[in-house]
C-alpha cells in the first residue's frame, strides 16, 4: 500500500497532475510525500475521503498553494489548524464526517470559498468569523449539536443553500431574513417553536423545510406559495398557552393562536387585535426613526448616537419584519391571523401535521383586511 501511494504522488509530480484521488488508503497521517520539497504547486483537487486522518499538517497551504477543491469526507479529523486560512483559492471544503467539536476563526479568511459541508460532526457552535465568507453559497452544518447560529451569518450574501438539519436549535436568527440569495433553507428535526416573521418574503427563497419540529405550530403566512415541509410539526401534545406573554393574552387570543405565537421575540411588547384602532407611540417613534435611517445612505453605525438602548438601535437595523399586507416595518406591536394549514389548500399535500400559517400585520385595518390568498 505504502508503494503504490507513493507512485500515485510521484507520478502526479512528475505529470503536474491537477487532481489527485487518494481515497480509501486507509491513511491515518498525512502523506508527507505531498509536502516533500514544492509540494505540488500545480494541485488543485485533492480527494482524501474515507480515511482515518486526525488532523491536517500546518503547512498545507505553502505546499499546495493553488487548491481550489479538498475533499475529506469520512475521516477523524478532530481539529483543523489554524492555517487552513491560507488557502487562499479554496472554493470547496467538505469535512462532513468527521469528529470535528471545534471550528477555528481562522476559516473565515478563506475568501474564495463557495461552498462548506460541515454535516455529521460535533461541533457546538459556529465562529461569528463564518460571516466574513461574502462568496459562501452552500453552508450544510446538518447533525451536529448546535443551539445556535451566529448572528452575523447574514453577511454571507452569497448563500443560496442553507442546510442545519438534525441540530439543537430552538429559533432562526431573523437577520437570515436578509440573505436575499438564499434559494433553500432546512432545519428539519431541530427544537424551533417559531419562525421570523419575514421568512419567505424574499422571492428568491422557494424552498423551506422546518420537518419534525414538533412543537413548532405557527409559519409565517409568506411561506404559503413556497415548497415547504412540514411534516411532524405542531404535534407536541405540550400546551404553551399564553408562555410568550401570558395567560390572559393567551385566553384573548384563543388556544391555536396563542399556541402559534410561541417563541415570540422578547422584543414584541404588545399582541394587537381587530378592535385595537391606536398604534403605540413608542412603535410610531421607531417606524419614524426607521423612515429617517433608510432616507440617508449611510451606515447604521456611523450615525451620530441617539439616546436610544442598544437594543433597539439593534432593532432599527434589523426590524422584527414587515406587515404581510402592506410591507410597513414592523419593531414592538404585532396584529396576527391564523389560518389553519387543514382549511387551506394545501391540507391534501401536508397530512401529518397540525400547523397553521399566521399572518403577521401592522395595524388593525391591515389584520381585517388580508388575505391568504389574495
Amino acid at each position: 500500500m505504502a508503494t503504490e501511494l507513493h507512485e500515485t504522488i510521484s507520478m502526479a509530480k512528475q505529470e503536474r497532475h491537477k487532481n489527485l484521488f487518494l481515497n480509501y488508503r486507509n491513511l491515518n497521517k498525512f502523506p508527507v510525500e505531498l509536502l516533500k520539497d514544492e509540494g505540488l504547486q500545480f494541485l488543485e483537487r485533492l480527494y482524501m475521503k474515507r480515511n482515518s486522518l486526525t488532523t491536517l499538517p500546518d503547512n498545507l497551504a505553502q505546499k499546495l498553494p493553488n487548491l481550489i477543491e479538498l475533499y475529506l469526507h469520512s475521516n477523524n479529523i478532530v481539529i483543523i489548524p489554524e492555517a487552513i486560512g491560507n488557502l487562499a483559492r479554496l472554493q470547496s471544503l467538505d469535512l462532513s464526517n468527521n469528529a470535528l467539536q471545534f471550528l477555528c476563526p481562522e476559516i473565515g479568511r478563506l475568501k474564495s470559498l463557495r461552498h462548506l459541508r460541515l454535516s455529521n460532526n460535533q461541533l457546538k457552535c459556529l465562529p461569528p468569523e463564518i460571516g466574513d465568507l461574502q462568496d459562501l453559497e452552500t453552508l450544510d452544518v446538518s447533525r451536529n449539536q448546535l443551539v445556535s447560529l451566529p448572528d452575523r451569518l447574514h453577511r454571507c450574501t452569497s448563500l443560496q443553500n442553507l442546510t442545519a438539519d438534525h441540530n439543537l436549535l430552538s429559533h432562526v436568527p431573523r437577520q437570515l431574513c436578509w440573505l436575499h440569495r438564499l434559494n433553500q433553507l432546512s432545519m428539519a428535526a431541530n427544537r424551533l417553536t417559531f419562525l421570523p416573521l419575514d421568512l419567505g418574503r424574499s422571492r428568491e427563497l422557494q424552498f423551506v423545510f422546518v420537518d419534525n419540529n414538533v412543537d413548532l405550530k405557527g409559519l409565517p403566512s409568506y411561506l404559503y406559495n413556497k415548497v415547504i415541509g412540514c411534516s411532524g410539526c405542531g404535534v407536541s401534545a405540550q400546551v404553551f398557552v399564553g408562555e410568550a406573554l401570558g395567560e390572559a393574552l393567551g385566553e384573548a387570543l384563543g388556544d391555536a393562536l396563542g399556541e402559534a405565537l410561541v417563541g415570540l421575540p422578547a422584543e414584541v411588547k404588545v399582541l394587537g387585535s381587530e378592535t385595537d384602532n391606536v398604534v403605540p407611540l413608542e412603535e410610531i417613534a421607531m417606524r419614524t426613526l426607521h423612515c429617517i435611517y433608510q432616507q440617508r445612505p449611510t451606515n447604521l453605525n456611523l450615525l451620530p448616537p441617539i439616546t436610544l438602548p442598544k437594543s433597539l438601535l439593534d432593532l432599527l437595523q434589523f426590524p422584527l419584519g414587515h406587515c404581510h399586507r402592506c410591507s410597513q416595518t414592523m419593531f414592538t406591536i404585532i396584529y396576527p391571523k391564523l389560518f389553519p394549514l387543514r382549511d387551506t389548500a394545501l391540507a391534501g399535500v401536508h397530512r401529518r401535521t397540525t400547523v397553521s400559517f399566521v399572518a403577521y400585520c401592522c395595524s388593525s385595518r391591515c389584520l381585517r383586511t388580508f388575505d391568504l390568498q389574495g
